[in-house]
This record gives C-alpha cells, sequence and structure tokens, in this order.
C-alpha cells in the first residue's frame, strides 16, 4: 500500500540539509562538501564536511553512492580545498572561536585537524599553490579598535563608542558598517602556518586571488581608482609576486571585472566582465587576454547575446549555487562557464576564438558551483530542479554516458506532494515574448475556483526558473495557484529585455506583469475576486506600483521594499548609485524623475489592503522605505495595513535568515492572504 504524501509546512525549513562549497580531487576520485544543518533548539545553523567517492562515474546507475561524513562537532567547517596531491584538505572553521574562523588542515587518509592560520580577521576565498607548499588568501585584519575591545572586558562590555568614517561606501547589507581594513591577499606557509600580507592599501581591496599556472605569481582584481567607492565600476586586473613588490596591470577595457582565472599555458588570463561604465543592463561577459599584454582582450561571447551566470533565484541554497570562475581545458583552447538563460543556467563552452560555443550539463535545471579534476577531464557540480533544492552531479567530458547524481540529501521530500508546475510561453503589451510558470496546488481540481497569487522577482536583474522555492510550495500548499515571470528587466533573455525598464522602473515591466496577471486570471479555476501580489525587494517595489496603479487585486504583501526613490539616494548601502535605476538622476538635481518613479506618490490611490514586510538591518533597502509606504497607506489610502518588522536580519532574511523568523514571515504572508482570498 502506497503512503499518502503530506503537504510541505513552514516548520519545513528546519528538516532542509544543504549542501555548500564542494570540490573534486585532482585524481577526479573523490568529492568533498560542506553539508549544512539547522539546530532547531539555538537556531543556530552548523556544516560539516563529508566525502563521497565518484566511483564509475561513466556508469549509467541510478544509484547514489552514501557519502561519509569527515568532519564533526557543532561549529562551522566550510569551503574545502584539496591539497594538489590529494593528501590533505584545507578548509574554514571556527571550531575553537565561534567569533573566529581560521584555516584548518585535515589529512585525507585519517587524522585530526591541524590549526593552520592564527589570524585575527576574516578569510574570502583561498586557493593551494600548483606545488602545495603555500595557500594564496583574501583576508581583512580586524580594526585596531575592535581587537582592544575584545581583549579588554570593560570595554567589550560597553561596546563602540562611535563609528568615524570617510569612506562612502561605509555599510554593506548582510555584513553591517564595515570595519576600516580593507581586503588584501596574503600568503601562508602550508607547513608552519606563516602568514606574510603581500598586497596594501588604506583605500584599496583585493579580491579573487589566483595562482598562475608556474605558481610564481597572482592574479587578482583591485580598483585602483583615487576614489574607488565613487568610481566603483574601474576595477582592473594585477598581478603581483609570490613575494610581493610592486603590482602590475594587466590593460584591459574600462568596467567593472571579476573571477580571473590563468590558462595551464601561462599566456592567457580569462575573466568575467562589461565593457563601460553604468550600464547595468548589459549582460557579462566572458573575456580573455594575453598574460604578457601583446594582444588586446576580446570578448568571446558578445556575438551570443548571453549573460555569463549562474544566477536562478531561489529561497533554500546560495552557498553551492556561487559563481565559479572560468575553467580550462588542459590544452589552453577552450573555456567552461555558466550561461544564464530561459530559467535555467548551464554549463557552457567556448574555444579561443569565441566559436564552438555550446551547452555541456542539462537543458532544464539550474548549475551553481563547479570544478574539475586537474585533467579537465571530469567534472563535478551542484545542479538544482524545481522539485530539488540542490546535490553534486559529476560527468566525463567527451564522454557518452549520462552525467551521475552523487547526493541525495533531502530524500524526505520524495515524501511531499509539491503539486504540479506548468511552463507558459506568452505574448507582453509590446508583442514580446516571455516566460512564465503556474504551480498548482496538491489535489488540484480544474473544475474549481482557486485563490491566486503572483510571485513577483526581485532584483531585477535576475531571474526565476528552474530552482526549488520553499515559499511557493507553501503558499501553493494551503490551495493557492502560484504563479510567477520574468518581466522585462530581468536577465536570461538578452540584452534587449533587461534595458527596456532601465531608468525606466513601472513601465515595461509594469506592462509585462499585467499581461500575465490577466492571462491567468481567464483561467476558468481562477477565481477573479480572490487575487493577491507579493514580491520582495525590486518585488516588493512592484507590489507597491502595482496597488498605487489598480485595483484589480485583493491583498498584497509587500517585502523589503523599494517606495520613494527620494529618500533612497544616499541612504542605501548603494547609496547614490540606485539613481541610475531611474534615469541616473540624482534627486537633489532632479527631483521630480525620481518623485515619478516613487511608487509612494501613488500610494494614496490605493484600495489593495496590504501587509509590509521589512528587516530592521536592512541596508540595501533601508527600514524607512518600509515605514513610508506603511504609513502613506494607513493615513492617506485609508486601507487595512499592518507592518511586520524583523529584528536583527539583513536584507536577504527570505532565503539566509533565521529560521524561526523565515518561518514567522511565511505565516505572516499566509495570514494576510487568507484574511483577505479565503474569508467566507
Amino acid at each position: 500500500m502506497t503512503e499518502e504524501k503530506r503537504l510541505i509546512t513552514a516548520e519545513d525549513l528546519y528538516n532542509f540539509v544543504l549542501i555548500s562549497g564542494f570540490e573534486l580531487s585532482s585524481d577526479g576520485e573523490q568529492v568533498i562538501f560542506a553539508q549544512q544543518r539547522v539546530d532547531q533548539k539555538t537556531e543556530k545553523k552548523y556544516s560539516n564536511l563529508w566525502i563521497v567517492p565518484v566511483d564509475a562515474a561513466d556508469d549509467n546507475s541510478d544509484q547514489v553512492t552514501q557519502p561519509r561524513q569527515f568532519t564533526y562537532g557543532d561549529q562551522t567547517d566550510r569551503s574545502p580545498k584539496w591539497s594538489p596531491d590529494g593528501s590533505q584538505i584545507a578548509f574554514i572553521s571556527n571550531r575553537k572561536n565561534e567569533a573566529q574562523s581560521q584555516i584548518y588542515l585535515i589529512p585525507f587518509g585519517g587524522g585530526e585537524a591541524r590549526l593552520l592560520t592564527d589570524m585575527k580577521g576574516q578569510f574570502g576565498s583561498f586557493e593551494w599553490s600548483p606545488t602545495g607548499e603555500r595557500i594564496v588568501c583574501q583576508f581583512r585584519k580586524m580594526d585596531v579598535e575592535a581587537i582592544e575591545r575584545e581583549e579588554d572586558e570593560q570595554k567589550k562590555k560597553l561596546g563602540i563608542v562611535s563609528r568615524h568614517y570617510e569612506r562612502i561606501s561605509y555599510k554593506f547589507d548582510g555584513v553591517g558598517f564595515l570595519p576600516k581594513e580593507r581586503w588584501h591577499i596574503w600568503v601562508v606557509n602550508t607547513q608552519n602556518g606563516e602568514a606574510t600580507q603581500i598586497s596594501d592599501g588604506e583605500i584599496y581591496d583585493e579580491a579573487s586571488p589566483t595562482w598562475t599556472a608556474d605558481g610564481q605569481s597572482i592574479i587578482f582584481t583591485s580598483n585602483r581608482d583615487p576614489d574607488p567607492d565613487i568610481n566603483f565600476d574601474l576595477t582592473d586586473l594585477y598581478r603581483i609576486s609570490v613575494s610581493g613588490g610592486e603590482m602590475q596591470k594587466i590593460s584591459t577595457p574600462e568596467g567593472p571585472k571579476s573571477h580571473p582565472s590563468p590558462s595551464p599555458d601561462g599566456h592567457w588570463i580569462a575573466y568575467y566582465g562589461v565593457a563601460g561604465r553604468g550600464d547595468w543592463w548589459r549582460n557579462t561577459s566572458l573575456w580573455v587576454v594575453s598574460s604578457d599584454g601583446s594582444s588586446p582582450a576580446r570578448n568571446l561571447t558578445e556575438t551570443y547575446d548571453v549573460n555569463v551566470s549562474e544566477s536562478v533565484m531561489n529561497d533554500t541554497n546560495a552557498g553551492a549555487a556561487a559563481l565559479s570562475a572560468p575553467s580550462w581545458s588542459k590544452d589552453s583552447q577552450t573555456l567552461y562557464f555558466p550561461v544564464g538563460k530561459h530559467g535555467s543556467s548551464r554549463l557552457h563552452s567556448v574555444n579561443l576564438d569565441g566559436e564552438n560555443f555550446k551547452a555541456i550539463t542539462p537543458e532544464v535545471g539550474a548549475i551553481g558551483s563547479y570544478c574539475f579534476d586537474q585533467f579537465a577531464q571530469r567534472m563535478a557540480y551542484f545542479f538544482s530542479q524545481m522539485t530539488d533544492p540542490g546535490q553534486i552531479w559529476v560527468q566525463d567530458l567527451g564522454s557518452i554516458a549520462s552525467p551521475k547524481q552523487l547526493t541525495a540529501t533531502n530524500s524526505w521530500l520524495k515524501n511531499v506532494d509539491l503539486g504540479s508546475v506548468e511552463e507558459i510561453w506568452f505574448k507582453g503589451r509590446d508583442g514580446n515574448n516571455l516566460q512564465g510558470w503556474v504551480l498548482y496546488p496538491p489535489g488540484f481540481d480544474p473544475s474549481s475556483k482557486y485563490p491566486s497569487i503572483l510571485e513577483i522577482h526581485g532584483g531585477p536583474m535576475g531571474q526565476y526558473g528552474f530552482f526549488f522555492m520553499h515559499e511557493f510550495y507553501f503558499l501553493a500548499a494551503q490551495g493557492y495557484v502560484v504563479y510567477f515571470s520574468n518581466p522585462r528587466g530581468g536577465q536570461g533573455y538578452g540584452e534587449a529585455h533587461t534595458k527596456a525598464i532601465f531608468g525606466n522602473w513601472g513601465d515595461a515591466d509594469f506592462a509585462d506583469l499585467m499581461a500575465w496577471a490577466d492571462l491567468i486570471k481567464s483561467r476558468p479555476f481562477i477565481d477573479p475576486d480572490r487575487r493577491g501580489v507579493t514580491g520582495g525587494s525590486y518585488g516588493g517595489y512592484m507590489t507597491l506600483w502595482i496597488i498605487g496603479h489598480t485595483q484589480q487585486f485583493n491583498a498584497a504583501v509587500a517585502q523589503r521594499v523599494v517606495s520613494n526613490f527620494i529618500s533612497m539616494w544616499g541612504s542605501s548601502d548603494m547609496n547614490w548609485r540606485f539613481s541610475a535605476l531611474v534615469g541616473d538622476a540624482v534627486p537633489l538635481d532632479d527631483i521630480e524623475t525620481a518623485w515619478n518613479h516613487s511608487p509612494v506618490k501613488y500610494l494614496p490611490e490605493a484600495t489593495t489592503p496590504t501587509l509590509i514586510i521589512h528587516s530592521e538591518e536592512d541596508h540595501r533597502c533601508p527600514i524607512e522605505q518600509g515605514e513610508q509606504a506603511f504609513v502613506t497607506l494607513k493615513v492617506k489610502a485609508g486601507v487595512d495595513t499592518e507592518m511586520v518588522r524583523f529584528p536583527g536580519e539583513p536584507h536577504g532574511l527570505s532565503r539566509g535568515g533565521r529560521t524561526d523568523r523565515r518561518i514567522a514571515r511565511l505565516n505572516h504572508i499566509l495570514r494576510w492572504m487568507d484574511k483577505y482570498l479565503k474569508a467566507s
């Protein structure tokens, strides 16, 4: 007898076990990965390292090899990296001090982890040298004042007296107020742990350090403009000797750059970049430049109108879905990189001439991080689909065998009825092609009438698609038809699609969303009098914009909103940069443009009951944006309005916040929708 499946709940957030960083061994035989869990009693998130053998990766077996736990304890072990010879693993852990992580080494054959570093500050990315004798890392020292406060109990008890800033970028969402120290490059001896700082600069940061093939130099990115905070998109590539000294700039076109990757033969450096300043709508492209400056940088993906990105929005796993640097074939003639398109992200390859561009991973789904063995013949990658928060897969290049799944976390989902999803392509206002999805609730009966909820993604430069969304399934489990799409302004559909709203939020995007809403409303199973709308960040902006411009929705939940471009200028962690989104008009110079694009201007006309949800530590869209919307709806519109505030949480509460707060958020959304869409 088949056991009846249950419905997903908000509390299931405690059940998710999530894969974060992972790496394939140089011989291609083992994968080590970090696996995160939540302790419900303490609300803390812990992660340990696990090992899974690849075995015969070219067979067609559906059997998943059982991983084995490699580290234990209530701590955070993360970012595992194999040594070049495969004998040991470097990782970052806070096992000794919860507030201070360090780099540890552990033998693969067994034994205790050895503390390698004793540094006060924060570790970013790190990488073994080709010989394994050193590790290069991105590290930001702790401020002197903070160290003094930690070492003096009375000062520690009293806390911070004041913060003093000269730089304009002084805070960052999810981090808080920034220290005075900057990110620099350090080299650590793997035998004795001796750490040497090889780059410096009071106003400069360095990022993405990576070794050249000969192990003599390090390539990295940095913005060395006299005021890098003001001219934030002037990142360049640099080279520095492993022993330090003068850094050498590698000539490339002006514009933001990231993830440099030197070729095995030493002749080339690949990177991701955008040519030009301020054009946020442009595709991120794959570039290559000669290491010695003998030939200019070339955009290898320009003719394909694709965005180099792994990004498909989700609310379950950001760690393993992070962007990886471009990878090289062993002969330095082919590059591998992710492309986001039509709700999916796939690993692609292209040769040095920008030809033979092709996809090499499954068509439907979302690839995340990926890595190769030393011969670039076997790759491991993170892959998610709509019904799975993501697993590690392996695939042999040049083999006709199918990819093989290595992990099977969250198998409890097999006993959950998630409903069913339909993909729909439709036309927008201007005859433009648009993609959307409809999630039907479990037990859906097409002869019945259902309440519905329109979900709007943030960004706006992102895409919904084939990645697990717990929130959507939770609402569908409560009897709602949930529908979502990728209107103009997002990525994954070419530059013209993204550029359509640049400097003009609330026009083409609003038209696309309303075309989508009208299409779903016309379905016979949709109750036209029980329709809700919700979204966060830019999705919160559009939720407010919609209720200020139409009365066809019966309930709204506006989350972490942008409501007023006048006060947004200078208060967000992106401070003045937000003006670029509405025509680059500084409110002090052109207050009318900023005001005309602000939802709060139109909220006095709103009639839709609206719940405002905002996090108190949101530095991206400061909580005053939610407060303005709340007060305006209360005082000027006179509609039923409530506000829910979450202390201690940043902009990304819905996908990475404390679990009990994420659950409370979901229940508030459901409560509000039920009140207006289900009340008899």
